[in-house]
C-alpha cells in the first residue's frame, strides 16, 4: 500500500503537480471569419433577390384580370323555416317587416 502511494506521489511530481494540466488543444473550425462574412453576404444577396422576385411575381399575378361571375339566382327554398324563432318570424339580424 505504501509503495502504491509512493508511486502515485512520484507520478504527480513528475507530471508537474496536481494543478498542472496538459495545455488544452485549440479547436480549429472548418471556416474562418472571412468565410463567415462571405457566407453572410451571399445569403443576404439571396434574400434580397428572393424578396424582389416574390414581389414582382405577386404584382404580376394580382394585376392580371380575373373572371367575374354573375350573382347566383336567389333560391327561396334555402330560406325555409319550419319553426318560428323565439324572437319572431324574422331572423335576429334581419330588418323587421311589419305586416
Amino acid at each position: 500500500m505504501a509503495t502504491a502511494m509512493a508511486r502515485s506521489v512520484l507520478r504527480t511530481a513528475v507530471r508537474g503537480g496536481p494543478l498542472a494540466r496538459t495545455p488544452a488543444s485549440k479547436r480549429s473550425f472548418a471556416s474562418s471569419a472571412h468565410d463567415d462574412a462571405h457566407e453572410t453576404a451571399k445569403w443576404e444577396k439571396i434574400t434580397y433577390a428572393g424578396i424582389v422576385t416574390c414581389s414582382v411575381l405577386a404584382f404580376y399575378i394580382l394585376s392580371k384580370g380575373h373572371a367575374h361571375y354573375e350573382e347566383p339566382l336567389p333560391y327561396p327554398h334555402l330560406h325555409i323555416r319550419n319553426k318560428e324563432f323565439p324572437w319572431g318570424p324574422d331572423g335576429l339580424f334581419e330588418t323587421k317587416h311589419h305586416h
